[in-house]
């Protein structure tokens, strides 16, 4: 199963993909949005996952349009984030993810989460 990481912070991004090529995922990295939209057109990816804070656009929008296109418009989508209020959490669901998390996060809280929303 091939997993997008898109998260601008390199060494929290090597630590998702890290954790989740340990289980045996394919594992697609992404900076910013333009790049996001880029490789989930290209390669189709089974779950994403999205940071909100992006050089480029926030991953509230990004995920609206994610939603928007065919390609992912029902691919499992988990934001990641330092944004832990209620209502981020609301707006991160409201423009379409299936879970949300807050940082700092348990790496194997991490990989529970994206296998259930795999299974699903």
């Amino acid at each position: 199963m091939v997993l997008l990481v898109v998260e601008d912070d390199a060494d929290i991004a090597e630590l998702i993909s890290y954790n989740l090529r340990q289980e045996g995922f394919e594992v697609l990295k992404a900076d910013c949005a333009a790049a996001a939209l880029t490789k989930a057109s290209r390669h189709n990816p089974d779950l994403i996952l999205l940071d909100l804070m992006l050089p480029d656009l926030d991953g509230i929008s990004l995920c609206e349009i994610l939603r928007k296109a065919p390609e992912t418009a029902t691919t499992p989508i988990l934001m990641l984030t330092a944004w832990t209020t209620q209502q981020s959490r609301n707006l991160g669901l409201e423009a379409g993810a299936n879970d949300y998390m807050g940082k700092p996060f348990s790496p194997r809280e991490l990989v529970s989460r994206v296998k259930a929303l795999l299974e699903t």
